[in-house]
């Protein structure tokens, strides 16, 4: 290791491994005609002294250009055109030269389709991909697929627990899910009878959310009652249906905890009903109509995640991942975002310039 707190260079190592210039060159960028011998003792060097590559200089230098591709699913979900406008915005942005993104769209929660996407992905062509979609088996071989053909694959938003994705991006959700337990059952003073709204149950960063919120509500607050959870397929006009129908029969509910997307459907419903006068509701993500919701007091808290930074971050580590290049981790942490009527943001069509 270099002393004196001066990083070692590429004549470092050169000198270190007895080797030119050019050979180290060679071997830091995998290029052939290296003997198996002289790469060791080039990367026994790199260890030693610690090198630590400039991954800028050295893609100015070799001319490299990434090609990252996004999946969302295609739908009116606020949250999801909020990450669709953040990722045209960085694409757009002049400090992140040599970067192309690209948006794919596919049907909401439609495996097939997003498998069909993973296998088509040619590595001459895509460099890595994060996408935001279900939990099935056809999903993980796919993931493995792509990354077999040396493709960086990240999960966005929604992760997928042992799967064979190199990174996840987004929010913690269970802690999420516990968090807006707590704000629900403070507001409701420890009693009451709760109904909670899904998108779907091979969603895990909804199916994450409610594992915490359940888990809480379970420990601190036996007098709260989970009475069902409904599956709203992230539609408004879904929810907007089936919250009367199902308060209907159960008129004692007295709190909506929204764990999915659909949360207009939601808050048409409260407006017109006049029930988020004696309702305790607590949802995710701070969009337009969120924060409207807010200001109004339909709702009483949003926990939210910061969707340009989503993708900041994606991009970061699908360009890392690609060259193996060391990253922070700790840069790449998501915070949870609490959101109240008294602390929302003036405007969130933020014009942020965005920097890596």
């Amino acid at each position: 290791m270099a002393e004196n707190n001066i990083k070692p260079t590429v004549n470092d190592v050169a000198s270190a491994a007895g080797v030119s210039l050019a050979t180290v060159d060679r071997v830091l960028n995998e290029r052939p005609g290296v003997r198996t011998v002289t790469r060791d003792k080039v990367l026994s060097a790199v260890t030693q002294l610690g090198y630590v590559r400039d991954s800028a200089a050295a893609n100015l230098a070799r001319q490299r250009h990434y090609r990252l591709v996004f999946v969302l699913p295609d739908t009116n979900n606020e949250f999801v055109q909020a990450l669709e406008r953040d990722i045209d915005k960085l694409d757009a942005c002049k400090t992140l030269p040599r970067t192309t993104l690209a948006c794919q769209k596919i049907s909401p929660f439609n495996h097939c389709a997003l498998v069909a996407v993973l296998d088509g992905l040619d590595a001459a062509k895509a460099d890595g991909v994060s996408f935001l979609g279900p939990d099935t088996p056809e999903v993980r071989g796919a993931i493995k697929r792509t990354r077999e053909r040396g493709i960086a694959v990240t999960t966005l938003v929604a992760d997928l627990p042992g799967s064979q994705r190199h990174h996840f991006i987004g929010i913690d959700n269970v802690a999420a899910g516990r968090t807006a337990a707590r704000l629900m059952g403070r507001f409701m003073a420890g009693s009451g009878k709760i109904v909670i709204i899904t998108g779907s149950r091979l969603a895990n960063d909804h199916q994450q959310r409610i594992s915490g919120f359940k888990s809480v509500m379970t420990e601190d607050y036996p007098g709260i009652d989970v009475i069902t959870t409904l599956e709203s397929r992230d539609d408004p006009d879904i929810v907007h249906k089936l919250v009367p129908e199902f308060i209907a029969t159960n008129s004692q509910i007295n709190g909506i905890y929204s764990a999915a997307a659909g949360n207009p459907g939601l808050i048409r419903y409260l407006q017109e009903t006049g029930r988020h006068e004696d309702m305790v509701v607590v949802a995710h993500e701070l969009t337009d109509s969120s924060q409207g919701a807010l200001a109004s007091g339909i709702f009483d808290a949003v926990i939210s995640q910061d969707s340009a930074r989503l993708v900041r971050s994606a991009t970061r580590l699908l360009m890392a991942t690609a060259d193996q290049f060391p990253f922070d981790l700790s840069q790449e942490h998501i915070p949870i975002d609490i959101h109240l009527s008294e602390n929302m943001p003036a405007t969130i069509q933020q014009n942020q310039e965005m920097h890596l």
